[in-house]
């Protein structure tokens, strides 16, 4: 699959990306990175945090390669975690777990079923890796996107 595919069928539509979308959705990431650390919250809180983090640098990811997914219908989260591979090349290890967190993180706010502190943990821990791996990737193939002057 391609990001062309993804296209072609419905799941992302085009976008022409600018420097101030891209800093301010990392600024967010950034912002709810360190929410995901205060403890005096729940760890379903902290969880919700760390994965939105994960959403929004994914964004910004695909933003910053001309895509946008759609949302008109449902699987815009599955597609943001699919296009991580090819927008970043993330590995395929660190994507089925990013994936496994997405599908807890549907348990968790539609079923109501608790988060684990492993589970916590290990989203964190990718949010974290996730959000320098995104700043990275900018830095190397769009540095123009997170000059201030743009």
């Amino acid at each position: 699959m391609t990001l062309a595919n993804l296209l072609k069928i419905g799941r992302l539509k085009t976008h022409a990306s600018n420097g101030a979308e891209i800093r301010r959705l990392l600024a967010a990431a950034a912002r709810n990175l360190a929410d995901a650390w205060v403890e005096v919250v729940s760890d379903e809180t902290r969880f919700d945090a760390a994965y939105k983090t994960i959403m929004q640098v994914a964004l910004a990811a695909m933003l910053a390669s001309g895509y946008r997914p759609s949302t008109s219908e449902p699987g815009h989260h599955q597609t943001l975690i699919q296009s991580l591979p090819l927008t970043v090349g993330l590995a395929s290890d660190a994507w089925v777990v990013i994936d496994a967190l997405r599908r807890k993180r549907n348990a968790a706010d539609y079923l109501g079923d608790p988060v684990e502190a492993e589970a916590l943990a290990e989203c964190v821990r990718q949010a974290e890796y996730l959000y320098v791996a995104v700043e990275t990737w900018l830095r190397e193939r769009h540095p123009s996107l997170l000059n201030e002057d743009r």
